[in-house]
């Protein structure tokens, strides 16, 4: 067996910055910072190419990924958002389960005004569970 260090959790968008911007506010997390100096770097070097770049609230990062990151002093994973060229088409195989709000309808009176789309309600025994999606279409629950 490989000695796995840990792993983060990768979604597929079109718009990474964006997606980022979304969930790191939906969840209380922070954007990873890009480090614009080592990007221009790259490209001044021929190691990369402007088109591989974008400003995104007007700083030079990756055109092509944004990640964040849980607070400090917990052991969620890491998420990264990484362009793809299609759009999601079908059901997510995995997903994410938010918890812990002790207001879950205000937790999903949130997700609903900043865009995220209710797809269905389910339950099992004593819990229950909306399934949605967030705003382009990658499914979770709360």
């Amino acid at each position: 067996m490989t000695d796995i260090l840990g792993f983060q959790v990768v979604v597929d968008c079109r718009e990474p910055h964006a997606l980022a911007d979304w969930w790191a506010e939906t969840l209380g997390w922070a954007v990873e910072e890009q480090d614009a100096a080592f990007i221009r770097s790259m490209v001044d070097q021929g190691f990369a190419t402007e088109a591989e770049t974008t400003t995104h609230r007007g700083n030079l990062v990756w055109a092509t990924g944004a990640a964040i990151n849980p607070p400090a002093g917990t052991t969620a994973p890491r998420l990264l958002f990484v362009q793809v060229p299609e759009d999601k088409t079908v059901k997510n195989r995995m997903h994410l389960d938010l918890r812990g709000s002790s207001d879950i309808e205000a937790l999903r009176s949130s997700l609903e005004a900043r865009g995220a789309t209710r797809l269905w309600e389910a339950s099992q025994g004593p819990h229950s569970w909306i399934t949605w999606a967030d705003p382009e279409g990658n499914e979770f629950c709360a």
